[in-house]
């Protein structure tokens, strides 16, 4: 159901591409080396399937002005399509987004509302990614799918609809599980440049430089679900708390879960749970990092987006932190007739256009919007939590064994 594709009419312009793999292993390799160049000294070498290198689906989508609701899709190539998308373009901006779906629901398809409003918003651009899902396609599939999708935005390949983006021109922008793909993906970058590594792309030798922001709405920074508010904040949200998501629930086996061999995760094996890759919450350092953009509710994710903007932001990042009270998880996506999502989507918009267009105008800064009158009290963004690193490494650690000794047919709910 997650994946049933609607149709295309309204106000959209969607150009379906598919972007092709390079005929050079090199970027699968440094990806494996950024994963085991941020594990923990002792940590054995491994511990997760090594993907294939394999074409990467893309849609293209713009704000299509001047039809109706449910004006049809013109009968013409994607190419066209996309030609005709870039006519109504007035800002360099590309925004390449990552959908929700906790990495085994959802696909570009479910997400065109919502990259058609941020496109609209900001006059720009948006590449939304199809990356391969769990459970057939376990960690690192997905993120070695993002980051075919940036190196091809940056360096395009022959028979590309697009020209070259400048990197200052690029925002990486998703919700939950995609703003955990955005954070790792950064993550990754920012460990390929600590390395000193360049990746052989098509036949160059190409550097991988850092985004011009990261736009994250909820986003899912730690795999375990080992923070506070993942119980505290269940009044307010529809995911269901943490002590519910180790039930030892009986499901139907198929071909494709249980997986063969056995984890107790449908995204990540076990070894990997806390790595910085699949749960950024633990990553040590974001230092060198673009300014990044975090909106949550007061939902289960709330600590976790809390952490990551308050590190991030002590380690020298320019971050734009805003927290929506009594909102559930990316409640701007689908109550959309609230107040309250409108302004989201303005602040999330807004950063984009930011970071872009007047990138020396960022500045660190927060900001907790009332539910019932809209009314923006200031936060401190380096205090938003009192959590010391060591603290939350713990509980994920904790967690992650909690997790690997519950029945292997138990699904992730998020």
């Amino acid at each position: 159901m997650s994946l049933r594709d609607a149709g295309i009419k309204g106000r959209i312009w969607v150009s379906k591409v598919t972007i092709p793999q390079p005929a050079e292993d090199d970027i699968r390799q440094g990806l494996f080396a950024a994963i085991e160049g941020l594990k923990e000294p002792g940590d054995t070498a491994g511990g997760y399937q090594e993907p294939q290198l394999l074409p990467v689906e893309a849609e293209w989508t713009g704000y299509r002005a001047g039809v109706a609701n449910d004006a049809p899709e013109l009968k013409i190539s994607e190419e066209q399509k996309y030609k005709e998308l870039m006519t109504e373009v007035s800002s360099p901006t590309t925004i390449l987004y990552f959908h929700g779906g906790a990495y085994y629901l959802m696909d570009p398809a479910s997400h065109r509302p919502t990259t058609r409003k941020l496109a609209k918003l900001t006059k720009g651009r948006c590449l939304s990614v199809r990356y391969r899902l769990a459970p057939q396609n376990p960690f690192p599939a997905a993120l070695l799918d993002a980051l075919v999708s940036y190196l091809a935005l940056l360096y395009p390949p022959t028979g590309s609809f697009h020209e070259a983006v400048e990197p200052r021109h690029i925002v990486l922008s998703g919700d939950s599980a995609g703003g955990n793909l955005c954070l790792v993906l950064l993550q990754t970058i920012l460990e390929l440049r600590r390395q000193g590594r360049k990746i052989f792309w098509n036949g160059e030798e190409r550097e991988v430089p850092i985004p011009a922001g990261v736009a994250l709405c909820s986003p899912w920074a730690d795999i375990t679900h080992s923070s506070p508010s993942c119980e505290t904040n269940s009044i307010y949200d529809y995911l269901p708390p943490q002590s519910k998501q180790i039930e030892k629930m009986a499901h139907p086996r198929c071909s494709i879960w249980p997986a063969n061999p056995p984890r107790n995760n449908l995204y990540a094996e076990d070894a990997v749970l806390c790595h910085p890759l699949v749960s950024p919450l633990g990553a040590k350092s974001w230092e060198g990092s673009c300014p990044m953009y975090i909106a949550t509710g007061t939902e289960l994710l709330t600590d976790e987006g809390k952490y990551v903007a308050m590190r991030a932001a002590g380690q020298g990042v320019p971050v734009v932190f805003e927290e929506y009270e009594a909102m559930p998880h990316c409640f701007a996506m689908f109550l959309n007739a609230l107040p309250g999502a409108r302004r989201a989507f303005t602040g999330w918009a807004g950063f984009i256009q930011e970071v872009v267009e007047n990138p020396e105008e960022v500045r660190t800064r927060g900001t907790l919007i009332k539910a019932k009158t809209l009314e923006e009290v200031p936060l401190e963004v380096t205090s938003l939590t009192s959590f010391t690193h060591e603290e939350v490494c713990s509980r994920m650690r904790e967690r992650a064994q909690k997790l690997c000794q519950a029945n292997p047919d138990t699904l992730s709910k998020l």
